[in-house]
């Protein structure tokens, strides 16, 4: 995977000024764009789209330093049909517009060329299991969210605590296969999930292909597949959101599975009475790389 990630820079540089195809370039290092997407997104801080917008103003800042052709020209040559656009562009990135730039040389907030590389990490193990589940259901109640990566989500647990105690109950006593009992499902979350962006999320359990479902609940069909469980115990969320991080950092890299799309699901194993510690389950879902 870290070679791969550097195959994708390199040809980003050597296309930066076209129209980039992630899918065909996916393809050439010998993966999918969605893993591609995630991994690049989760080791490097930012979305790829965000990565190569910094990239591509970067070059267009030294075209503008040294003058040689008008703006209008620069803008073409980097993607943008005027100079309007390309100056807003040009501005997010770096704080002022080009004709700033041109007259003062400055102020650039420059994005160097990334490069992946593998440390020695690793140290703790994680505990994880290989599940090939057949066709199953999620069921339960669904919002649409932002994304959150740090912390507690306050939209989901607002989605939560609408529900009556009793609706609990319910769900648990429709939960007949794995992953058991109340779930959290993650479902439509971008390739890069990039924070603030919307996702379904899902309070609910996994119920088989055949199993009645209440029309008044919302219903995931989940395709047959391998999936990747996580174990992981400790303060709550931050074990799991730590966890979460570290399949992409370590678990992935050093393994021969990648991510495909569905649905990630997190089953509540154990917790406190007041949630502050928790075993977890994360299901990802994936396939061989």
């Amino acid at each position: 995977m870290i070679a791969a990630l550097n195959q994708l820079v390199d040809l980003l540089e050597e296309h930066l000024t076209e129209e980039f195809d992630v899918n065909a370039a996916a393809r050439a290092v010998g993966t999918t764009e969605y893993h591609l997407r995630r991994m690049f997104s989760s080791l490097a801080g930012m979305p790829l789209s965000e990565y190569v917008r910094r990239r591509r103003m970067t070059v267009a800042a030294a075209d503008i330093v040294r003058g040689e052709d008008d703006l209008l020209s620069i803008a073409v040559r980097h993607g943008y049909g005027s100079t309007e656009a390309f100056g807003r562009a040009f501005r997010a990135v770096h704080g002022a517009s080009p004709g700033d730039v041109r007259r003062d040389g400055g102020p650039l907030r420059t994005q160097p060329q990334l490069r992946f590389r593998l440390t020695v990490e690793g140290i703790i193990p994680m505990h994880t299991r290989i599940v090939d589940r057949p066709t199953f259901r999620l069921v339960g109640h669904a919002a649409r969210v932002p994304l959150i990566h740090h912390g507690i989500n306050p939209h989901i647990q607002q989605h939560i605590a609408g529900l009556p105690p009793q609706e609990h109950l319910r769900l648990k006593a429709l939960s007949d296969t794995e992953p058991a009992g109340l779930l959290q499902v993650s479902d439509d979350v971008e390739a890069e999930a990039t924070e603030g962006s919307e996702l379904t999320y899902l309070h609910g359990v996994a119920v088989s292909r055949d199993t009645p479902v209440p029309d008044d609940l919302d219903a995931i069909e989940v395709p047959a597949g391998q999936w990747a469980v996580f174990r992981t115990a400790g303060p709550h969320p931050q074990a799991l959101q730590t966890a979460w991080a570290a399949t992409a950092t370590e678990w992935f890299p050093s393994n021969p599975w990648r991510l495909r799309p569905g649905p990630s699901v997190v089953a509540i194993l154990d917790r406190a009475e007041d949630f502050s510690t928790a075993t977890c389950e994360l299901w990802l879902p994936i396939e061989p790389a």
